[in-house]
C-alpha cells in the first residue's frame, strides 16, 4: 500500500519533486517506491525524464484503482480515528481579505462555539499560500484552476458585478452598450494594467473597452465605498455588493452582459492530499461547506435577520 500510495501522489503531483514537496519525504524516496511497485506488478507506469514524468496505458489503469484504493484506506483511517476521539486541536485557516470579512465571520463564530475544544488561527491575505511549506490546514481560495497536489472542494462561484450609484447614472450618459463605458468615470482594480481592459460577452458577441477613471483600488471595499459616493462605474464581487444592491445604495450596470475578468472564479476549501484529516479538520471541512453553500445559495439576496 506505501508504494501503491507513493504512485498516486507522484501521478497526481505530476513530478517526484512536487509529490515530495506535499508529503515531506525526498523525489528519490518516492522514486524507489515507484521502482519497487513496478518491479511487483511487472509492467511499467511512468516514462520519466529530467523535467517531468509521463503515465503509461498500464499507469492510467493503475492510477485509477490506486485512487479507490488509498482513498478507502483513508476513509478507514479516519472513521477509527472518529471513534477515538472528539475534534480537538488547533487548525490554520487562510482566506482572502474580503471573502473573510464578508463570509467567514458568522460560520467560524459558529464553529467555534459548536467545537470548544478546537482552536482557530485565522491567515487573512489575498495571495497563495504554500499549503505545507506555511503549515496551513486549510485554505479558501478563488481560482478556475485548483492548483495541483491538493484536494479541492468547490464551494460556489463568485462573479464580479459592474455597478454604479443611481445618483452617477441620473446625471451621466446612459450606459446601455459596453461602448459607452469609456466615456464614463469607471473605478479599476489596478493591480496590472491589464486591468483596464474590461472584457464583456452576450451570448456570441464578445466586447473589449478600455475605460479610465479617478480612482483604482485593490480593496473591493474601498471601490464599493467609491460607486456609492458617486464617483463612477465599478467592479466589485457579488458577495461583497449583495447588501448594497438589496439597500439600493447602487445598481447593476449592464447586468444582461457577462463581465469577463481575472478576479473571479470559484472558491474552493484546498488541503493537502497526503495531510491526515483528523476530526477537527473533517469537522470544520463539513461546517464550512455546509454553511458557506447555504449562506451564497443567493449572493444577492441579503442575510436573514
Amino acid at each position: 500500500m506505501q508504494e501503491l500510495a507513493a504512485f498516486v501522489r507522484v501521478a497526481d503531483a505530476g513530478s517526484f519533486s512536487a509529490a515530495a514537496r506535499a508529503c515531506g519525504q525526498t523525489p528519490s524516496a518516492l522514486s524507489r517506491q515507484l521502482t519497487r511497485l513496478e518491479r511487483a506488478l511487472g509492467v511499467t507506469l511512468v516514462r520519466r525524464n529530467t523535467r517531468s514524468l509521463t503515465l503509461t496505458d498500464a499507469g492510467a489503469e493503475v492510477l485509477a484503482h490506486g485512487r479507490q484504493m488509498v482513498a478507502a484506506a483513508q476513509a478507514s483511517l479516519a472513521v477509527a480515528a472518529g471513534h477515538h476521539s472528539a475534534p480537538a486541536g488547533r487548525l490554520r485557516l487562510s482566506a482572502p481579505k474580503a471573502f473573510a470579512r464578508h463570509l467567514l465571520d458568522a460560520p467560524l463564530i459558529a464553529f467555534l462555539h459548536a467545537y470548544p475544544d478546537v482552536d482557530i488561527e485565522l491567515m487573512v491575505t489575498d495571495r497563495p499560500v504554500d499549503l505545507i511549506r506555511e503549515h496551513i490546514d486549510v485554505a479558501i481560495r478563488l481560482t478556475d484552476e485548483p492548483p495541483p497536489g491538493v484536494v479541492a472542494r468547490a464551494l460556489f462561484p463568485v462573479r464580479q458585478l459592474l455597478l454604479a450609484s443611481q445618483e452617477y447614472l441620473a446625471h451621466h450618459a446612459p450606459i446601455d452598450t459596453p461602448h459607452a463605458l469609456p466615456a464614463h468615470s469607471c473605478l479599476t482594480i489596478g493591480e496590472a494594467p491589464g486591468d483596464r481592459l474590461w472584457r464583456f460577452a452576450r451570448g456570441e458577441t464578445q466586447v473589449s473597452v478600455t475605460v479610465g477613471g479617478r480612482f483604482a483600488a485593490n480593496h473591493s471595499e474601498m471601490r464599493l465605498s467609491a460607486i456609492e459616493a458617486g464617483l463612477g462605474v465599478g467592479c466589485v464581487p457579488d458577495f461583497v455588493a449583495r447588501d448594497a444592491l438589496a439597500d439600493g445604495r447602487v445598481v447593476r450596470v449592464l447586468a444582461d452582459w457577462q463581465f469577463d475578468t481575472n478576479y473571479q472564479g470559484t472558491a474552493y476549501l484546498l488541503y493537502a492530499r497526503d495531510r491526515h484529516a483528523g476530526t477537527a479538520l473533517r469537522a470544520l471541512l463539513a461546517h464550512l461547506t455546509a454553511t458557506l453553500q447555504a449562506k451564497t445559495a443567493n449572493p444577492l439576496a441579503p442575510d436573514s435577520p
